[in-house]
């Protein structure tokens, strides 16, 4: 059995340009990788109910689908709280997420050379990032120690790639290593030079219709034939237009 995979990336920092999205050429990769491919993708801002109901479209999809960012604890960050609406059940300090989340207040304490304080305003809002919806599991981090997390078969993690990209491998091996290499696919390409796409489509529909499984795909080259046209030698006007 093969499963469908998707793409979830949020934040509004994508969609205006001011940073150019990795996830998705990263997720093909990985995927890629296992002899898998990502099925659908989908990019959304900040904007809670746009996340929230592309949370209800993945959890009743049975899709694999992985969310990127919005898991912080700022007042950008509103997918763990989406996620909860999405399901419909409450938010809960996950345990297994504090004691991880304490853990890298006293590395980092640590190595600045002071005290740990727990009860410090700061420390305390920092445990914001392991509230997740009820019933989640953690899907550990091994750049900071501060987790994801998983419900069912979608998997959030944040959204900066050196955490992302090592988390969604590790789930890909944990959670889906059974469906590696199935359905494996092959891909082929023919250059067809001065043909019309429009009589190359009956040829494409009967391929398709004659062999399940096969797809046909068609990447016409517009720059090629303007390679031409401007390599053409230009005939010289003797010519000038006449005024009438």
């Amino acid at each position: 059995m093969t499963r469908a995979i998707g793409l979830i990336i949020v934040g509004d920092e994508i969609l205006s340009g001011k940073r150019l999205d990795k996830h998705m050429p990263k997720v093909i990769e990985l995927l890629a990788a296992r002899g898998l491919q990502l099925d659908w993708a989908e990019y959304v801002g900040d904007e809670p109910a746009r996340i929230t109901a592309a949370l209800k479209r993945a959890f009743a999809s049975g899709d694999i689908v992985f969310s990127t960012g919005g898991i912080g604890a700022t007042p950008d960050d509103h997918t763990r709280q989406c996620a909860a609406a999405a399901l419909g059940v409450p938010l809960a300090l996950h345990a297994e997420a504090e004691a991880l989340i304490r853990e890298r207040m006293r590395d980092t304490a640590a190595e600045q050379g002071v005290a740990y304080e727990p009860d410090r305003p700061d420390n305390v809002h920092r445990l914001n990032m392991g509230v997740f919806p009820q019933g989640a599991t953690i899907i550990r981090n091994p750049y900071n120690k501060i987790p994801g997390f998983s419900v069912a078969d979608v998997h959030f993690v944040p959204g900066f790639p050196v955490m992302a990209w090592p988390m969604i491998g590790w789930v890909l091996d944990a959670r889906y290593a059974a469906l590696f290499a199935k359905g494996r696919s092959a891909e082929k390409s023919v250059v067809v030079y001065g043909a019309m796409e429009a009589t190359l489509t009956p040829l494409m529909e009967a391929i398709e219709r004659d062999h399940p499984g096969v797809k046909v795909f068609s990447l016409p080259s517009v720059d090629q034939m303007a390679q031409k046209l401007h390599s053409l030698p230009r005939i010289p006007n003797h010519h000038p237009p006449r005024r009438i």
